[in-house]
C-alpha cells in the first residue's frame, strides 16, 4: 500500500510540475481532458494518495523516535 500511495504521490507531483513549469496536464492530456471519468478518477487517487502519505510521515517519526 505505502508503494503504490507513493506512485500516486510521485505522479501526481510530476503533473502538478509540468503544469506549473510548462501548462501541461499530462493526466488531462493521456485520459480526455480534466473532465473525463478517468482523469478525475486519476486526480482522486492521486488526492487520495496523498492524504494517505501524511500518515506515512507520521509513522515515520513514530519509529525514529523508538529507536
Amino acid at each position: 500500500m505505502r508503494k503504490l500511495a507513493l506512485v500516486l504521490v510521485i505522479i501526481g507531483a510530476l503533473n502538478w510540475g509540468l503544469i506549473g513549469l510548462l501548462g501541461f496536464d499530462l493526466v488531462a492530456t493521456l485520459f480526455g481532458g480534466s473532465n473525463s471519468f478517468i482523469s478525475r478518477t486519476v486526480y482522486a487517487l492521486v488526492g487520495v494518495a496523498g492524504i494517505y502519505a501524511i500518515t506515512l510521515l507520521f509513522n515515520y517519526r513514530d519509529d525514529k523516535d523508538r529507536i
